[in-house]
């Protein structure tokens, strides 16, 4: 699917059939982009996106974060070296298929233990890239001129997780508005158990830091529709003894 802008509909307006619109548009076309030009965003931009997320909704309009900006190729190199280090630690001790067949044994009886406790970090696809990043084949902030640091407030009402998401997907679409890439990447947490990034970014209670989106360019340009699995979702249009009608949203 790739939607022309002569080929959408108004803003403000439905009729049976009609085409996307440009806000439509931009949620279906939006993709996770992971190679950048080394040119950055200018700050004006930046500023945009920021604001796309400051007028995010959350909970009791708690708005439970800090944003960070980091640009300095300085930090930026920095950060990608420690946040590699810290996963070739990490892979060390979980990396059940290295090694001869007693170590691999005691690392995956050991690595079982610590996945039951942290299923969704440890899920195979994180582990998978943290092998590729462990072995060199990619990177971590894929090399992206800027990043916003999302530091969520603890103390925000309800689930600040969930406003966080929000937040950060008002800044992506935003961006991919303005024709800039972006990526969500999680494993800025890895740098949270280096004082010293704490320290410089200012991560203390009652604020945390899991998340990251990184900004830039795209090279080369992509801008097109990512397969989705189609969802069956359940529609309640009867009475309380009725069963829900399934349909299969996506097809």
């Amino acid at each position: 699917m790739n939607i022309k802008i002569e080929d959408t509909s108004p803003i403000g307006k439905y009729e049976e059939s009609m085409p996307w619109n440009q806000i439509e548009k931009i949620i279906l076309e939006r993709r996770s982009i992971r190679a950048f030009k080394k040119e950055p965003l200018p700050n004006s931009m930046l500023r945009r996106i920021l604001e796309a997320g400051r007028f995010a909704p959350s909970a009791g309009n708690s708005q439970p974060w800090k944003f960070i900006v980091v640009k300095s190729p300085e930090i930026l190199a920095e950060m990608e070296k420690d946040a590699v280090k810290m996963i070739k630690l990490f892979m060390f001790f979980m990396d059940y298929t290295k090694g001869n067949i007693l170590r691999r044994l005691y690392i995956l009886t050991y690595a079982k233990w610590v996945i039951r406790f942290m299923k969704n970090e440890l899920h195979p696809v994180p582990m998978g890239l943290m092998s590729q990043i462990a072995h060199g084949r990619t990177l971590v902030f894929h090399g992206a001129p800027t990043l916003i640091l999302l530091a969520e407030d603890r103390r925000g009402v309800g689930n600040p997780p969930t406003d966080i998401g929000i937040c950060g997907q008002n800044m992506v679409l935003a961006a991919h508005s303005m024709g800039a890439a972006s990526c969500w990447i999680g494993l800025i947490k890895v740098l949270m158990y280096l004082p010293k990034w704490r320290k410089r970014f200012g991560i203390k209670f009652p604020y945390q830091l899991n998340n990251c989106i990184a900004l830039g360019w795209p090279s080369p340009q992509a801008d097109a529709t990512v397969p989705r699995e189609v969802q069956l979702v359940q529609w309640y249009e009867g009475g309380m003894k009725d069963a829900p009608r399934i349909e299969r949203q996506g097809e």
